[in-house]
């Protein structure tokens, strides 16, 4: 930063070479902040299993709901 400052207060600074630091100091900024999250969102994404769902019913619980909405329609059609 404070290279910067002695940049914009120089006489002989051109303005790419301001605008060149600017941009250094931004982009130092920004890939700290993504260093520092990145190791959050990759567990988040990644390391999580038991983020995903779970399915309650067995296997036997949709085959007799199955069944039941068969039988119905068999009633039904019989009437």
């Amino acid at each position: 930063m404070d290279e910067l400052m002695d940049l914009l207060v120089k006489d002989d600074a051109n303005a790419s070479q301001i605008s060149d630091k600017i941009k250094d100091i931004l982009f130092q900024k920004s890939a700290q902040e993504i260093e520092t999250i990145r190791p959050n969102v990759a567990a988040s994404v990644f390391d999580d299993p038991t983020a995903e769902v779970e399915d309650t019913e067995t296997e036997e619980d949709v085959v007799d709901e199955v069944e039941a909405s068969i039988e119905e329609t068999e009633d039904e059609e019989e009437e």
